[in-house]
């Protein structure tokens, strides 16, 4: 079952929506990576503090970019429709900013790990829980 499950999501119906997401995923983490040491190492803002401006503006962008290329067979059209989109896609990913900042914080403060490599791990952790919600209730496939 879990084998069939795998299979399916590297060659099934949803593997070109799912390679899409990641793509996405990878350039937006990318960005928070950035706009994360922009806020620490620049600004001297606390590593928390930072990651949660920066997770924020990172929604903000990827919710374009899935809604525009990733999710474009059902994407969220008209103003109302694209608001309501953006409105969920807070909702689904400000439930993960806990997740996110739990894992980063645990690595960080408990394992000694650099703030940037915890945040990369912590954007993994949380990235499927992201699809899953994402999939399912911001473009209501």
């Amino acid at each position: 079952m879990l084998r069939s499950f795998l299979r399916n999501l590297y060659i099934g119906a949803l593997a070109p929506e799912l390679r899409r997401f990641v793509a996405v995923g990878t350039l937006a983490a990318g960005v928070q990576m950035a706009l994360l040491w922009g806020f620490v190492d620049a600004a001297g803002l606390d590593y928390l503090v930072g990651a949660l401006i920066a997770i924020e503006t990172t929604i903000l962008f990827q919710y374009v970019l899935n809604n525009a290329w990733t999710f474009e067979a059902t994407q969220n059209t008209g103003l109302l429709g694209y608001l309501g989109g953006l409105f969920r896609t807070n909702v689904v990913r400000g439930t993960a900013i806990p997740i996110q900042l739990a894992v980063l914080y645990f690595f960080v403060e408990w394992q000694g790990i650099s703030y940037l490599i915890a945040n990369g791990i912590a954007i993994v952790v949380s990235g499927l829980y992201r699809y899953v919600l994402d999939a399912r209730w911001t473009w209501g496939e």
